[in-house]
C-alpha cells in the first residue's frame, strides 16, 4: 500500500467524519501551486477558502514568521504584545474603527461582536437583545453563529439554538423593517454573501439598513470574514459601498494562512468590554500578529488592489467563454478575486470537484450546485491561464 493510501486510511480511522476530503494528500506548496505525495501538481484556485491571500509559503511571510518565532510565541493577554499593538494601529488607521479585539477565527470575531452590542445595551439598562441576521448567510460554526446563519434546517440537530435571533431576506429592505422592534440591538450582515456563491448586497439596500440603524439606535455589524483584506479589490468591502458599520469582523485572509481573527469596533461600543468581560487565550499572539502585519503591508497598497480588479476581469471573461462553449454555468458572479459559478447541469459541485482534482485543479464548492474560486490575490498570470485551461478540461468531461 502506498504511503498516501495509508495516510487516508488512517484519516478514516482517527478523524471525526465531519469532512469529506479529496483522495490525495498535499505535501508541499508554493505560490498558487500544490504538490501531493505522489508528486502530482495542482493549480490552487480555492485559496484555502479565501484564506491564502498571498499564496502558499510566501517568502515575505516566512521571513517575518521565522524572525518572530525566535523571539516570542505566546505569553498571555495580561502582558501587551508589540506585534498586536502594531497590527491594531494599522487596522484602526486604515478603517472606520477606533478599537480592535483579537481572536483566532471568524466565528470568535462574530461572537465578540454580538457580546459587545448586547453588553452595551445591558450596561445602560436597555432591554435590547434581539439581533437581525439574514437567510442563507454564513457566520461560523458555533451555536450562536449557526443561529445567525438562518439556512433552512441548519442547526436543528444542535437545538436549542440561541434565542433572540431573527432572519430577514437578503436585499429586501421591507423584510428588515418588519423585524425591527424596540428590542433590536444589532443587524449583522455580510455585504457579500460567500457561502451562497458570492451574492452582493445592493448599495441602496445597505444604505437603507444604515439609515434604519442610525434612526433606531441599532448597531450595524458587517461580517467581512471572507470579503475583507483585499479580496474584493478594496481593503474591506464596506469601502466599496461607502457605508461605515459600527462593528466589522475579519479573519481568513488577514493571516495569509496563519489563524487570526479580529473584531473592529467604534470607541463607544468598545468601552463595554472592560477587564474580565471577554477574552481569548491565543488571541493576538505574537506569531499571528507578526504575519498579519506583513499581510496588511503588502495588500493595503493602491497598485496591489488595482491588480486584483484586473485579474478579476481576466478570469471572468475566460469563465464566460468556457461557460458559453460547454453550457456550464447559468450565472457567474464576482467581486474582485472571488467568484461564484452556478452549475447548469444536474451533476453536483462535488462531482465537478472530483474531476477537477483529476486534472490537477483545486476549487471550492458553494453548496451542491455552485463552484467558488478564491485564488491568492497575488496569483501569477501564468497560473491563472493554466488554471482556466484546466477548468475547460473539466467542463469537457463534466
Amino acid at each position: 500500500m502506498k504511503e498516501e493510501e495509508k495516510l487516508l486510511e488512517t484519516y478514516q480511522k482517527v478523524m471525526v467524519p465531519n469532512y469529506l476530503p479529496a483522495d490525495f494528500i498535499p505535501k508541499s506548496a508554493k505560490g498558487s501551486r500544490v504538490w501531493d505525495s505522489n508528486d502530482n501538481e495542482y493549480i490552487d484556485l480555492g485559496g484555502g477558502i479565501a484564506v491564502n491571500s498571498l499564496g502558499h509559503a510566501n517568502d515575505e511571510l516566512i521571513e517575518v514568521l521565522s524572525a518572530q518565532s525566535k523571539k516570542l510565541w505566546h505569553l498571555s493577554n495580561f502582558i501587551a504584545s508589540e506585534e498586536a499593538i502594531k497590527l491594531g494601529e494599522k487596522l484602526t488607521d486604515n478603517t472606520f474603527a477606533d478599537r480592535v479585539f483579537f481572536c483566532n477565527s471568524g466565528s470568535e470575531a462574530n461572537e465578540a461582536a454580538i457580546k459587545i452590542v448586547r453588553k452595551f445595551h445591558s450596561s445602560i439598562n436597555q432591554d435590547k437583545t434581539e439581533i437581525i441576521s439574514f437567510n442563507n448567510s454564513f457566520h461560523g460554526r458555533s451555536i450562536l453563529n449557526i443561529t445567525l446563519g438562518g439556512s433552512e434546517g441548519s442547526g436543528k440537530e444542535f437545538s436549542p439554538l440561541v434565542e433572540g435571533i431573527k432572519h430577514a431576506t437578503f436585499n429586501d429592505i421591507n423584510s428588515v423593517k418588519d423585524l425591527i422592534s424596540e428590542r433590536t440591538a444589532a443587524i449583522i450582515i455580510e455585504p457579500i454573501q460567500g457561502e451562497t456563491g458570492i451574492v452582493e448586497a445592493n448599495k441602496e439596500f445597505l444604505k437603507e439598513i444604515k439609515n434604519l440603524c442610525d434612526s433606531n439606535s441599532i448597531s450595524l455589524i458587517f461580517d467581512e470574514v471572507q470579503s475583507g483584506v483585499g479580496r474584493t479589490g478594496h481593503l474591506y468591502a464596506y469601502m466599496k459601498y461607502e457605508i461605515e458599520p459600527d462593528i466589522l469582523t475579519t479573519a481568513k485572509g488577514l493571516g495569509g494562512g496563519f489563524p487570526i481573527g479580529a473584531t473592529l469596533v467604534s470607541d463607544n461600543l468598545a468601552q463595554t468590554l472592560q477587564p474580565g468581560t471577554h477574552g481569548s487565550t491565543f488571541g493576538g499572539n505574537h506569531l499571528a500578529c507578526a504575519v498579519a502585519n506583513k499581510v496588511l503591508d503588502i495588500i493595503n497598497c493602491p497598485d496591489f488592489l488595482s491588480e486584483v480588479k484586473i485579474k478579476e476581469n481576466i478570469i471572468k471573461t475566460r469563465l464566460e467563454e468556457i461557460s458559453s462553449k460547454y453550457s456550464l454555468f447559468s450565472e457567474i458572479r464576482s467581486s474582485g478575486l472571488w467568484f461564484g459559478c452556478d452549475l447548469v447541469k444536474e451533476k453536483s459541485s462535488f462531482e465537478f470537484l472530483d474531476i477537477a482534482y483529476g486534472e490537477g485543479l483545486i476549487l471550492v464548492p458553494a453548496g451542491s450546485d455552485k463552484i467558488r474560486l478564491a485564488p491568492a490575490l497575488n496569483i501569477e498570470n501564468e497560473d491563472i491561464l493554466e488554471g482556466l485551461e484546466k477548468i475547460e478540461k473539466v467542463a469537457s468531461k463534466f
